[in-house]
């Protein structure tokens, strides 16, 4: 009955260590994956969508300005249509 006693406390101690090694795997892990460019892809990609926003931005002010030796009702009209097209890009 003696023995039981120093058993106990090791294995509480046992189940303590192997808990933080695999705790310490676990986080390894995942600071390994959150470094990995595939899992990047993301933000990558927003970057990607930012790009092109400002693009398509600079077109459409591009294009809404007037023509040299465009009339006023065909100014009128081609904003009319690229508005229509900038709105289906957003």
């Amino acid at each position: 009955m003696h023995q039981s006693h120093y058993i106990e406390p090791l294995l509480y101690l046992k189940i303590a260590i192997f808990s933080m090694v695999g705790m310490m795997q676990a986080g390894l892990g995942v600071s390994l994956i959150e470094a990995s460019p595939l899992h990047n892809e993301g933000a990558q990609r927003i970057v990607q969508l930012d790009d092109r926003h400002e693009q398509e931005k600079r077109r459409h002010e591009q294009e809404m300005r007037r023509h040299d030796g465009e009339s006023a009702q065909d100014w009128n009209e081609r904003q009319w249509r690229e508005n229509q097209q900038h709105d289906q890009f957003r």
